[in-house]
């Protein structure tokens, strides 16, 4: 084979895969030709691996010795292996190798069409055995939570930018847990109805610190100052409900709502006398009940969500 044409996520890898496949143990032996530089793309998208074309060198030894050969084969006449494929065409092992590792048949008339897909495919299955093992759960470094907040906030940015919002990035750690908040008029169309996109960008975020840290704080995440107003109006909107469970006895279930939205109602209940809260339902139908405290049913305790912290967007909402 003089050639192979192989690609990879990088050119050292697309290369060392070309030199397995013709046999060469350094790159001195064969001349690269790089064909596509890699690209990563942003959040996977638009990326490109590398290509590159690797050529084995030229031997000249080797030819020195066959015009040897040939010359004993001309003077004496006797039966060697050059002599006794060339009278049918037939060649060693019945053909002869060309340009680009194709074989020319004699008896056949050309490779087949299944022996030139396995040959194409040859150099990605190698490219795949270059591939580093998978690192165990024992053997992934400690996460930093600092680091980690350069992560997000790098994320975050570039979120921004390839939306084309104009906004600020800010991180801060409290007690393990890492706030960020976007600012600016703009960038509340990183909201969406009820708080929605704004959950589907800190799952995003968290995503990407799981993948270059092996794993993720506790997060909350404000953007456009949402978080704040959301706090603001259920405390004012439970209140009332509250108030109204009071005068009239009786329970009062709200609409289903998720952990961090649910633990605000619960905070403000528990600072109204004659009034209780409890949760019922399965996620993502779970509501909250609010029933005054002398018609009220028992309740079912929710430790998981008492431990949470929020007021704004959670990686650990459940």
């Amino acid at each position: 084979m003089e050639w192979v044409e192989v690609q990879g996520k990088s050119v050292d890898v697309a290369v060392a895969a070309a030199l397995a496949e013709l046999g060469l143990e350094s790159a001195d032996e064969a001349t690269i030709e790089v064909i596509q530089e890699p690209k990563s793309g942003f959040l996977g998208i638009g990326g490109q691996e590398a290509i590159v074309k690797v050529t084995r060198k030229p031997r000249s030894k080797r030819r020195r010795r066959r015009r040897g050969r040939g010359k004993d084969r001309d003077g004496a006449g006797s039966g060697s292996k050059a002599d006794t494929g060339q009278g049918d065409g037939s060649g060693r092992n019945g053909g002869r190798r060309g340009r680009g590792g194709k074989r020319s048949d004699g008896n056949a008339g050309g490779a087949s069409s299944e022996e030139r897909r396995a040959s194409r495919q040859k150099p990605k299955q190698r490219q795949e055995r270059t591939k580093e093992p998978a690192m165990n759960d024992t053997e992934k470094p400690k996460a930093d939570i600092n680091e980690q907040a350069e992560i997000a906030v790098a994320f975050l940015k570039g979120l921004l930018d390839a939306f084309g919002l104009e906004g600020e990035v800010t991180s801060r750690v409290d007690d393990d847990v890492l706030f960020l908040d976007v600012a600016g008029d703009q960038t509340e169309a990183l909201v969406g109805p009820k708080g929605s996109v704004m959950h589907a960008v800190l799952e995003l975020t968290r995503t990407v610190i799981q993948r270059k840290t092996f794993g993720a704080p506790r997060m909350r995440i404000d953007i456009a100052g949402y978080a704040q107003r959301r706090r603001e109006a259920l405390k004012i909107y439970t209140t009332k409900l509250a108030e109204k469970a009071i005068a009239e006895g009786g329970e009062i279930m709200l609409e289903p709502m998720n952990a961090a939205d649910r633990k605000v109602v619960h905070d403000t209940v528990a600072e109204i006398e004659g009034v209780r809260s409890f949760s019922e339902g399965e996620e993502p139908q779970r509501a909250v009940v609010i029933a005054a405290e002398d018609r009220a049913a028992e309740p079912a305790e929710e430790p998981a969500e008492e431990t949470l912290d929020h007021g704004g967007a959670t990686a650990d909402e459940g």
